[in-house]
């Protein structure tokens, strides 16, 4: 069977609360072994510790501030987050962080500042980033070329952009590209814009609850729908699913330190 990592999951979100643990089972069946859980707030680091500790060797902790979840209490919100940075050991993340400027920009300044300050950590703790981006490219790039440094690794999540993007953001060396079910839908422009991008820099995600691939899409998303997600790549790449299975676990493991 296939080894499969879905780098992005939010199993412990309310919709997983009826069947979170089969959802876990049905993962590992599919061959999806390992899952990555990226904070959203505070609030969410409890619930992700409690499915990492049921689950040692399958649930991975990640811990940030999500950009759309910034509000006049984000100062005290860091300070939360970043004692949880400082005393667990099992963390393999900054994430989930970054710009998102599609429902509101009034607090554009803000999210700039977060996510630098949570670019800082990444790079004090030796720890790569799960950036979430949403109509702010340009704010990433700049952001990211004030903070960089050779050091600095982690994953554009949930990549959909452009070609002209994709092409720019291959000079960011030490960032693999997250791909979900996105890929998989008949409109998409993402598999035109993946002619960009090598295998060697993709990493398979789900996002779940959001986002299902092709043929589930409309449904609730979950770990175990990643290899619909490594056929669709497997057809764009002209190349066998065990071939993108290998290849994105081995990146996954690499950025994340889950070998």
């Amino acid at each position: 069977m296939n080894r499969f990592i879905d780098s992005h999951t939010h199993l412990f979100v309310e919709e997983f609360d009826e069947d979170r643990e089969a959802a876990v089972q049905r993962a590992i069946e599919a061959g999806v072994t390992k899952l990555c859980l990226p904070c959203i707030t505070s609030s969410s680091i409890a619930p992700i510790n409690e499915l990492c500790t049921k689950h040692p060797g399958v649930c991975f902790p990640m811990v940030g501030l999500h950009p759309t979840e910034i509000g006049d209490d984000y100062k005290e919100e860091l300070e939360k987050i970043r004692k949880e940075l400082d005393s667990n050991t099992n963390i393999i993340a900054v994430g989930e962080v970054g710009i998102d400027l599609y429902w509101d920009t009034t607090r554009r300044n803000q999210q700039i500042e977060v996510f630098e300050t949570q670019i800082a950590w990444a790079r004090e703790k030796n720890l790569p980033l799960a950036i979430h981006t949403r109509n702010a490219f340009d704010e990433l790039r700049e952001t990211l070329d004030r903070c960089r440094c050779k050091e600095l690794r982690g994953v554009f999540h949930c990549f959909s952009g452009t070609a002209e993007e994709a092409r720019k953001l291959l000079q960011y060396e030490g960032f693999m590209y997250g791909i979900g079910g996105v890929v998989t839908y008949k409109k998409s422009t993402l598999p035109e814009t993946l002619k960009e991008i090598p295998l060697e820099r993709i990493i398979l995600e789900t996002d779940s609850p959001y986002l299902a691939p092709v043929p589930r899409r409309g449904k609730r998303n979950e770990s175990s729908f990643i290899p619909y997600i490594a056929e669709r790549l497997a057809e764009i790449y002209g190349t066998t699913v065990e071939k993108v299975a290998n290849i994105t676990t081995a990146n996954a493991e690499q950025l994340f330190g889950i070998v």
